[in-house]
Formats: structure tokens, sequence, C-alpha cells
């Protein structure tokens, strides 16, 4: 019987009765091998029978997006991920009751699960968490956005990228989440074609082990969602700090985009793309609730999760609704979205778009792991200010 346990980014610590500690495997804090990729999720606490973290309600309310009555109607996300969830759809459902939100399931068409390799993967419990993760929290911002859920065959590159080729060119997403990263290489800028189709916006988690750039978030044509600590009261916006185990950073090898140069990020003079662009909620002690019934080191139930995995659907989420307005107004979807994020981060409306994270670290390493006013390499422009942020992207030409 388990009396207490705390879990830290280095592994799991849970006491007995006999008081005997019992070490379980790491929560996802080290980067994967060359070629590899792993979800940047952790959990707090052990699972539960009930909810304990942010409800869809309250994180709904804490950025604006209960502000905006549109729901993403008529928008496909396509969430990428390693290996096979088999509950997948099941257990949406039990987190779409236990809040209140609408039916998302393969009858009535909201909910689709794809094998990029046209075989069903093995079944592995971290990716199972994240895959809950992202599918509840993608339609909990975005109720009314399809999900497709295209489940790569691996967790290496080849097979990652491969499903994200099928979720954007043959599923019709126009929004792909990936809440999944691995250590930059040089041949890197040989993957970026893979998110350069029109119409299509790709977001990714920065990381979770503090300062150091990831893959694919230092692509170019990547959104890349960093983290911070928000404190809330019921879902009411406080503030936000930047969470220490962001990523972040200067890319090695990815030369710096036009979008930033012209935005003057700070200490731009190496000529790379800093990481990330953006942030999110990403803390374990302020994290979301979802529900997995894949065991997960024996357990399996509601599990209160952080992790910059947690920022990136949420904001494919976003996207979708800024996509659904600009249909309405027979605009096309979003294609070239970082140089529009960075459009309505200009100083005249930055302040009503973001939150403006100014104050926490992911490393020891000055500016580059330092929160600041404006852009900075821990927390990008800031967490969305959704209400304004949607209306500023649906404005873009």
């Amino acid at each position: 019987m388990v009396i207490c346990c705390m879990r830290y980014l280095t592994g799991v610590v849970i006491w007995s009765l006999a008081l005997q500690p019992i070490v379980l495997q790491p929560i996802r804090a080290q980067r994967p091998p060359d070629g590899e990729a792993r979800p940047p999720i952790h959990i707090r606490g052990n699972a539960t029978s009930g909810p304990t973290g942010l409800s869809p309600a309250q994180a709904r309310h804490a950025y604006g997006f209960d502000q905006i009555t549109n729901q993403g109607k008529g928008q496909i996300i396509g969430i990428v991920d390693a290996y096979d969830d088999p509950n997948i759809e099941s257990d949406l459902g039990v987190f779409n009751n236990a809040f209140g939100l609408a039916a998302c399931t393969t009858s009535n068409g909201c909910f689709k699960k794809v094998y990029a390799s046209g075989v069903k993967p093995s079944t592995s419990a971290g990716w199972s968490l994240e895959i809950s993760l992202d599918v509840e929290w993608a339609h909990a911002i975005a109720p009314q956005a399809k999900i497709v859920l295209v489940e790569a065959a691996s967790s290496s590159f080849t097979d990652l990228l491969n499903a994200v080729d099928v979720a954007a060119l043959q599923q019709g997403a126009s929004v792909v989440s990936m809440s999944w990263g691995g250590g930059e290489s040089s041949s890197e800028t040989s993957y970026d074609i893979h998110f350069t189709v029109p119409g299509v916006t790709f977001t990714a988690s920065s990381g979770d082990s503090g300062s150091g750039v990831e893959y694919p978030a230092a692509s170019p044509n990547v959104v890349a969602v960093g983290g911070t600590t928000l404190k809330s009261s019921n879902g009411t916006y406080g503030s936000e700090t930047a969470w220490s185990g962001s990523g972040g950073g200067l890319s090695a090898y990815e030369a710096e985009p036009g979008y930033q140069s012209s935005y003057a990020i700070p200490n731009d003079t190496t000529g790379k793309r800093g990481v990330p662009d953006v942030a999110y909620d990403a803390d374990p002690n302020t994290g979301f609730s979802v529900y997995d019934s894949v065991r997960y080191q024996g357990q399996k139930g509601w599990f209160q999760v952080g992790g910059t995995s947690a920022g990136a659907p949420q904001w494919a989420a976003l996207f979708a609704i800024a996509n659904s307005l600009r249909a309405s107004l027979g605009k096309s979807t979003l294609s070239t979205t970082n140089t529009d994020v960075y459009a309505t981060a200009q100083s005249s409306v930055y302040g009503s778009n973001y939150h403006d994270i100014t104050s926490g670290a992911n490393g020891t390493c000055g500016s580059l792991c330092s929160a600041a006013a404006g852009y900075d390499y821990v927390t990008g422009l800031g967490s969305p200010q959704a209400n304004n942020l949607i209306t500023g992207l649906v404005n873009r030409p």
C-alpha cells in the first residue's frame, strides 16, 4: 500500500508503509537516443479515481477561449504520436462525460484513428498517456473540430515524420500537433520539407529538460511551444512564470527565419533559429486532468499532467478555431503561421494578444535561460490571450 509519493524530473519515489523507497523509472526526463523522439510529459502524484488537475472550463477561462463562441467547426486537428493507444476512444468518452463535453466518437464522425504504416503498432504505456493528453485536450479547447489521431509505427523520426505526412497530406488536417521531440542533428534541415504543406499549421513541444533545443520544435516551419507555471484561481488568470523544464535556446543548425530577424529577437547575432515561439502552462503542479486506462507504471485512471507536450495540442486547437473563423469569412486556412504569430506580437498589439512572461528560468546560462520582457528563449512571445489573439489571426491576410 502506498501512503505518499513525490515525482521529480529525475524519477519517481514512492514510500511504502514500511518506509522503504521504491524508485520507479524516470518520467521522460532524459533526451532520447539519436534518431528517436519521446514525449515531454510529466505527472504530478499518483493516478486517482477522479480529476485533480485543471478542468477544460478552467483552462478555457484562464486563456480566454471561453470568450469566443467558435469551437473549431469544420476543421481537422491531426494528432501525431508513436505506437498504439488501444483505449483512446473510450478514454476520451470518459473525459468528455466527466466534464460535460460533446461526444467525440468514430460513429459521429468527430474522431478517427489511423495507423500511419497501415499496420496497427504495438502499445506503449508512456505514449498512450501522451495520446490521451493530446486527444482529450485538443478536443477540450476546440470541441467542434474533428480529431484524427495518426499513430506512427515507432518513435523513430522516420516513422513519426511519415505519420506527419499522413495527417497533413492524406487526412486533411489543417493543424498538426506533435507533442514529441529529440536531439538536433546536422541532417535535420532536410526534414523541414515535411512542415511546408500549404494551408497546414504545425505545432511542436519544445522539450522538458530545461535549456536546450529539440527537433522538430527547431524547424522554422513549426510553431514551437514552451512551458510556464500558470497561477490561477478557479480558472481566473493570475500570472505566469517560466517553467524550469521548458526547452529553449538557439538552434545549432537551423538558420534564423525572417519572421524572427524582422522581429529582432534578442541575442540573435548567431544567425540561428530561436526556440520556442510561444508558451503554455506546462508545470505538472498546475497541470491538466487526463484520463488514461492503459496502465502506466502500474497505475491507471485520472492523472494530473504537465510538460510542454500539454501546450502543443492546445495551441493546435487555437489555430483550428482561427481557421474556422477564417473559413466563415471566405479566407484560406493559416499557412505561413509563424509569420502571422510574430505579426500579432508587434508592439502596438502585443500586450492584448499575449501574456508576457518576465520571470523564471530554465537553467543558469544568463539571458538564454531567463524569461524577460518581450521575446525570450524560455517562453517565446508568451502565452495566448486567446480571445484577442484569435481575432488577430483571423484578420491576417
